[in-house]
C-alpha cells in the first residue's frame, strides 16, 4: 500500500525494499499495489525531499553496476517480481505516481481517477522510468503530447491512451478477480510469461524467438525429468507442469 498520497524518502526506500522482498518470495502468486485513502499517489512530496540537500543525490545517483537509481527503482522494481503486479488507481495518479502505476503489469482504474504526466508543470521531465514504461503502452506522439502539456485526464481517457487495462467503478474488486484467475495457473508458467514479454517486447525477432524457446525449455525440463525417472522405475507418470510453489530462479530473469 502507498500509505501517503505523495511519496517521501522513507516511502521511496520502502517501495523498493518491498518489491525486492516480494521478488524472492516463491509463495507470492499476485501483488496488488494501491493507495490508502482518496488517492493512489499525487506525486513526489517535494517539501519533504528538499529539506535535506542530500536527498536529490540519493534519488538520482545510480550506484555502480546498477541499471536504475532509487527514483527509477520504485517504478521498475515491480517488473522484477515473477508474479503479476496489479495497480489499483483511484482519486489521483499524478507525476511520479503515474510512473509507479505504469511499472505494474496491469492497471485497474476508477473512471474518475485523475492522471497526468505532470513533471512539465515544474519544468521537468518524467525521470522515474517513464521513458521505458510509456513506450510500451503508447505511441511516441502521445507520450510527447502528454509529457509536454502535463494535461490532466480521467480514467476513461487513460484507457483510450492505453495507460490503464480496465476502467471500473470497483477497481479493487476487478484486481482481486484477475489475481485469483491468474493464481489458478502454474506459477512457473505465469513467471515465464512475464519474463517473455518483458524481455521481447522491443527485442529483434531472432532474439525474441530464442528467448521464447529458452523459457519453454525451462518449463518443460523439470516435469520431463520426473517422468523419465518414474519410467526408469517402471512407473507410469505423465508429464505435468508444476502448479505448486514457484521455482526460485525466475526473479533473476524478470
Amino acid at each position: 500500500r502507498l500509505k501517503k498520497s505523495a511519496p517521501d524518502m522513507k516511502m521511496f526506500q520502502g517501495l523498493r525494499d518491498a518489491a525486492i522482498a516480494l521478488s524472492s518470495d516463491t509463495s507470492v502468486r499476485a501483488v496488488i499495489l494501491r493507495g490508502v485513502g482518496d488517492a493512489f499517489c499525487s506525486g513526489l512530496d517535494v517539501k519533504s525531499v528538499i529539506q535535506n540537500p542530500l536527498n536529490l543525490n540519493r534519488l538520482l545517483e545510480r550506484p555502480k553496476g546498477r541499471l536504475s537509481n532509487l527514483a527509477q527503482d520504485v517504478s521498475l522494481a515491480w517488473r522484477g517480481i515473477p508474479a503479476p503486479v496489479i495497480a489499483v488507481t483511484q482519486g489521483a495518479c499524478l507525476g511520479g505516481g503515474l510512473q509507479i502505476a505504469l511499472g505494474a503489469d496491469f492497471r485497474f482504474s476508477h473512471p474518475d481517477c485523475k492522471f497526468s504526466v505532470m513533471e512539465a508543470k515544474w519544468g521537468l521531465i518524467p525521470d522515474m522510468g517513464g521513458s521505458v514504461l510509456l513506450r510500451e503502452l503508447v505511441s511516441i506522439d502521445v507520450a510527447k503530447e502528454l509529457t509536454m502539456t502535463a494535461r490532466i485526464f480521467d480514467g476513461n481517457a487513460a484507457k483510450g491512451y492505453g495507460l490503464v487495462t480496465h476502467v471500473t467503478n470497483e477497481p479493487m474488486e476487478g484486481a482481486l478477480a484477475l489475481a485469483e484467475e491468474i493464481s489458478a495457473r502454474s506459477p512457473d508458467c505465469v513467471a515465464a510469461a512475464k519474463v517473455l514479454f518483458n524481455r521481447t517486447w522491443h527485442a529483434p525477432v531472432r532474439e525474441s524467438l530464442e528467448i521464447e524457446s529458452e523459457l519453454q525449455c525451462a518449463l518443460l525440463v523439470p516435469p520431463l525429468k520426473n517422468t523419465l525417472a518414474a519410467a526408469s522405475m517402471g512407473m507410469e507418470l505423465p508429464i505435468q507442469l508444476s502448479f505448486k510453489e514457484r521455482q526460485d530462479h525466475w526473479s533473476e530473469d524478470s
